[in-house]
Order: structure tokens, then C-alpha cells, then sequence
């Protein structure tokens, strides 16, 4: 690389007759840019063409002090066997896998001459790596599996509050590699009583401003998803930044089927009656209208109401075929009557949409945005709508919400025995243990679908048909 601080002659030497690219080419050896065709004084720096501007002088001083400035930054900035990592830290690629040195250059530096034999003969000191280290590292990767549509948005923010609570918890500092299970003895009582929870920025119901309290006690079916994702993050660590195993101790085991089964019975049911879907049908605004017959007729959830297309509908047909938004598996359901009366009406109502991502949407907001959730806490507008809906009709339970209606889907649809006709409009997953599904070529066929449908509306409109039924018999004896 040469000196860019000396002084180059700004005034080329001309004769008459020579174009700006001849007199370039004529004092090459004075003035270090070209004239490119476009009209720009450029240079080809580092293997890139980099333009500085079509005036010559200001692009000779625009060109100087780039290198002035690149030539320092190098100077600061020595060859290092280390480079720094998008998580943050000084790291080395050392038979395919990232070794992390921390992020403080001089100490990596120093701990990568002392460990390099070491650590490139694979035995790598990981004592050093902290319970903060690991849960960033894993974050990272987590997020570039959401960018990159292989995680929800829901599921990373919860990863995202489940690291800070493991954080809090067995402290920020504490050695990974010193963990005993002591310790994760401890965390699991913490996520049983909710203690070292981060706060919630979810509002308090009626308070603006105020978060929302956080709970004194959480049941065993909340504990044992808690312990299972915590274990993810730890498991993942131990694959990809530690040298031995995370000794989790009976402590951290998750509750038993004795005790979920027992927490599940006291909680009682999590399904609407029938009674209780009518009179949500018919308080309901036509956009709630239309996404409650879609939740008791296709089991629809929150997610697959909000991302819901129009070209997913056979409105005509009455079909509808949409993966489900969590799993991506196909399914095919057949809408009842009322159903695509309650569809159109939504659309007659349609607001118009203020995102052109949302244009092929069915349901669009009186914002004009989709129904998705809004924060990265999960705040959802479907869940908040039917809260206000359940506290209306006073018929509001503990964790009874829109989702229920696809729980009464399954229930009552439970009594048709054909469990695979089931399973298509539900968009379940085949049980790896199920060899009969294994073997199975199609999938039901639209008769065995349409059985399935017609049995939960005639549990729907069986009040109506029996008063209809009544009407009859009364008109044909006074006749």
C-alpha cells in the first residue's frame, strides 16, 4: 500500500485535441483516479470500484481522505487471529465450530496464546463461558431462524423472556461449567412460585401505564413447559459451546403424568357449550362473527385467523385448504353454509388496508392492519376481542378464550371416531408411533370430511332443529 498523503498535481497536463480520459490516461503516473465512462472519477480499491464524484478536484480530496482514514483504522486495528462475532464476542473457527473468547479483545487474545494448543487439539476450557454468554449465544441463533421464517415470532419472544428469567435467576456472571443441580434445583422453584420473572409490559386490565401483575404461582402444566424450554437452551449449549455434560440432577425433572393429569381435571374444561358459541355468534361484530364460525367449524386458531388469505377460500365450493401458520402441514375442511355467509359478510366490511403485505388478507382491522399480535409480548387483537366478548355474555373462565373454540371442534368432532378425517381439517401431525397413519397412501376423502363437519353443526343447530322439529308437529296435529 504507498503513501495517500502526498500531494498530487490537480491541474493535468493537456494538449489540444486529448479527451478527459486521454488526459487521464497521459498522468497516470500523477493523478492515482480514472474517469469512468459515467462520468465519475473512480478508483478500484480493495477489488471494488468506489466512485468519488464527477467534480476532478473534489473528488481528488474526497479520495485522499478515505485513505487517510482507512490507513488509520488499519493502523488501529493489527491483523488478529480473532475476529469479532455478530453476537458480540472475539471468536475462532477451529475445525468447524466457533470457538468464543469473549468480549474484551485483549483478555480473548490473551486466552486464545494461552489455550490455542489446546483448543485446536479440541479440548476447550469452558468453564470460563458464563449462564449470560450461553443465553445470548443461543438468542442469536434463534433469531436468525426467525429471520429466516423457521421460528414464530411468538416462540422467539418467549425464548427471549425465558433467558432473561434464567438469567436472574442463577446470575449473569455465574460459570456454566460450575452449575450443579443445586442449582437448577433452585430455578425450578423459581418458575413454580414466578420468582425473578422479568416484568410484564403487557398494561393491567383498566390501568393504562401500569404493567400487569405478575403471578405468586404457576400450575404444573405452566412448570413443565417452562422446565422443557430451559432444558432446550442448556441442551443447546452443551452441543455447540461446552466440552462436557449439564448434570440437572432429579431436581429439574419435570412434573409426572400423575400430576399434569390431576392439574387438568382441577382446571376443568376449556371448551365452550353450546349455548355459550350461540350467544357469541350472535353478539359478535361480523369480522368476530365470521372468525368464531371459522374456530368451531375449521378448529381455526388466533394465528391462522390472522394470516387467513382469500385465495385459501372456495367460497363457491364451500372448501377451504390452508397449512396451518404453526406447523405448515395441509388441510382441507368443508365450510357450513353459515359459515361462508358469515365470511362474506366480513368482506362486505372489509377495511381497507394500510400495508400492501395485508391486501390478499381476509381479515384487515379498523386500523387497517392485520390481526396479528401487535407487541413482542404476544399481544393479540383476536385474543383481547374475545375477552371482551366473554365478559359481556358473563360466561369469561380462567385460560377459556378464542383458541376453545377449536378445543369444542375436536371434542365434539371426537364422537365421529373417524380421527383422520379429524386430523386433515385440524392440521395435526401423524403420531410417529402410529403405524396404521404410516401406512395410510391418502388422505380422507371430501365424504369423510364433510361427515366430520356436518356432525358439529348438527351439535350446533340442534336446538334449532328441534324446535323446528316441534313447530311441525304442532302445524300437523292442528291441522
Amino acid at each position: 500500500m504507498g503513501d495517500y498523503t502526498r500531494n498530487y498535481t490537480t491541474t493535468p497536463v493537456s494538449t489540444p485535441g486529448t479527451t478527459p480520459a486521454q488526459m487521464t490516461a497521459s498522468n497516470t503516473n500523477k493523478f492515482p483516479l480514472f474517469l469512468h465512462r459515467n462520468g465519475q472519477w473512480a478508483k478500484k480499491i480493495g477489488g471494488k470500484l468506489t466512485y468519488f464524484g464527477k467534480d476532478r478536484d473534489a473528488a481528488l480530496q474526497r479520495f485522499l481522505n478515505t485513505k487517510v482514514t482507512a490507513r488509520k483504522s488499519a493502523a488501529n486495528r493489527p491483523d488478529s487471529p480473532l475476529f469479532l462475532h455478530a453476537s458480540g464476542q472475539w471468536a475462532r473457527k477451529v475445525n468447524g465450530r466457533t470457538i468464543y473468547l469473549g468480549k474484551d479483545k485483549e483478555a480473548a487474545l490473551d486466552r486464545w496464546e494461552q489455550e490455542k494448543d489446546s483448543i485446536e487439539r479440541g479440548e476447550v476450557r469452558t468453564a470460563e463461558l458464563t449462564v449470560k454468554e450461553i443465553c445470548n449465544q443461543f438468542l442469536f441463533t434463534q433469531e436468525q431462524r426467525k429471520a429466516s421464517g423457521e421460528l414464530g415470532e411468538r416462540t422467539w419472544d418467549d425464548y427471549k423472556r425465558l433467558c432473561k428469567w434464567i438469567v436472574n435467576v442463577l446470575g449473569a456472571g455465574t460459570a456454566v461449567g460450575g452449575l450443579q443441580p443445586v442449582d437448577f434445583g433452585r430455578l425450578r422453584a423459581a418458575f413454580a412460585k414466578g420468582e425473578g420473572r422479568p416484568p410484564s409490559d403487557k398494561p393491567a386490565r383498566g390501568k393504562p401505564g401500569k404493567p400487569r401483575p405478575r403471578k405468586t404461582r404457576y400450575s404444573p402444566v405452566t412448570l413443565y413447559g417452562l422446565i422443557q424450554h430451559a432444558k432446550v437452551v442448556f441442551n443447546w449449549a452443551e452441543e455447540n459451546l461446552l466440552d462436557k455434560r449439564i448434570k440437572y440432577g432429579s431436581q429439574f425433572d419435570k412434573p409426572s403424568q400423575s400430576t399434569l393429569r390431576k392439574a387438568r381435571a382441577e382446571r376443568g374444561e376449556l371448551m365452550f357449550e353450546r349455548h355459550e358459541v350461540k350467544a357469541l355468534l350472535t353478539i359478535a361484530k361480523p369480522q368476530m362473527r365470521a372468525m368464531a364460525y371459522l374456530g368451531v367449524n375449521c378448529a381455526l386458531g388466533n394465528a391462522d385467523c390472522a394470516a387467513l388469505a382469500l385465495d385459501d377460500l372456495d367460497l363457491d365450493g364451500g372448501w377451504l385448504d390452508f397449512p396451518r401458520v404453526k406447523t405448515g402441514i395441509d388441510r382441507r375442511c368443508a365450510l357450513w353454509p353459515e359459515t361462508v355467509e358469515a365470511i362474506k359478510a366480513a368482506l362486505a366490511v372489509r377495511p381497507a388496508h394500510k400495508d400492501d403485505a395485508d391486501a390478499r388478507l381476509v381479515f384487515i382491522t379498523k386500523y387497517g392492519r392485520n390481526w396479528g399480535p401487535k407487541t413482542l409480548t404476544g399481544d393479540c387483537p383476536i385474543a383481547k376481542e374475545t375477552a371482551k366478548l366473554l365478559r359481556k355474555l358473563k360466561i369469561a373462565r380462567p385460560r377459556l378464550g378464542f383458541y376453545s373454540l377449536r378445543r369444542t371442534f375436536v371434542t365434539i368432532a371426537g364422537e365421529q371416531v373417524d380421527r383422520e378425517a379429524i386430523r386433515t381439517i385440524g392440521g395435526w401431525t401423524k403420531s410417529a408411533n402410529d403405524m396404521l397413519a404410516r401406512y395410510e397412501q391418502r388422505r380422507p376423502s371430501d365424504e369423510r370430511l364433510k361427515a366430520v363437519s356436518e356432525h358439529v353443526r348438527k351439535w350446533l343447530t340442534q336446538d334449532n332443529q328441534e324446535q323446528s322439529a316441534d313447530g311441525d308437529e304442532q302445524s300437523c296435529s292442528a291441522a
